[in-house]
């Protein structure tokens, strides 16, 4: 008999199809769920291809406004237990679709839950981008990254060692799911956090536009009769 479902989001931002990114995704949830059915544990496993998401990400990343999917998607967060979250490595970092999507969110929307950190890329030159850029961005979050991240090159898909990667950070998944730390931050002290979206919360309305110093660094002029240089009026 299951006694609870845990709930996974995987977050992927490969753009190709079919996409390596996708699939490195895809085969950590799946140990996740085996590893939970053993436990007798069921799961439930909710994909955000974030490619699909691009039309409304100029809107979220200038003015913090969600369109109706990039809503869906922070609702699936919100609910999630466990998060999968791969990215496809370009220039020597992830995507910039899978970081923008991540800085747009409250900065506490996934505060202490775990967190499956995945990548891929055509050369293991890339391999420290999950733990030097990615780690680093979840850390930001206040996250739970799983200690075991996963990279996977073009020869390591035919390598065993990958497959071992795969079950130590699945397992490493299942065991912070079941501590239910998530959970007990959201129900015990959620409320003492900014819940700010974006890296500038939105305070960037604040600043006041019609200054004279803001009206002379957006290359207006000053108002009739003032002097540049009269300092008594701050």
């Amino acid at each position: 008999m299951t006694h609870e479902t845990f709930r996974i989001v995987v977050v992927s931002a490969g753009v190709s199809d079919p996409s390596s990114t996708r699939l490195l995704a895809d085969r950590a949830a799946q140990r996740v769920a085996t590893l939970a059915k053993a436990n007798d544990r069921a799961v439930e496993i909710t994909m955000i291809d974030l490619r699909e998401l691009l039309p409304e990400l100029p809107q979220a990343l200038s003015s913090q406004l969600l369109g109706p999917r990039f809503t869906r998607a922070v609702e699936a967060l919100v609910d999630a237990d466990g998060i999968i979250a791969a990215a496809p490595v370009y220039k020597a970092g992830a995507s910039g679709l899978f970081t923008s999507f991540f800085q747009v969110l409250d900065n506490d929307l996934l505060i202490g839950k775990p967190v499956i950190l995945a990548a891929t890329a055509g050369t293991a030159r890339h391999a420290l981008v999950v733990d030097n850029e990615m780690r680093a961005l979840f850390a930001y979050l206040r996250a739970l990254p799983v200690p075991t991240g996963l990279f996977a090159a073009t020869e390591d898909w035919t390598d065993k060692a990958l497959g071992t990667r795969i079950d130590r950070a699945a397992t490493e998944l299942l065991i912070l799911m079941e501590s239910g730390f998530a959970r007990a931050v959201r129900d015990g002290s959620w409320g003492s956090y900014q819940h700010e979206y974006g890296s500038a919360g939105g305070t960037e309305l604040d600043i006041d536009l019609d200054s004279d110093m803001m009206r002379l660094a957006t290359g207006g002029t000053l108002r009739d009769g003032e002097d540049p240089f009269d300092l008594s009026k701050g």
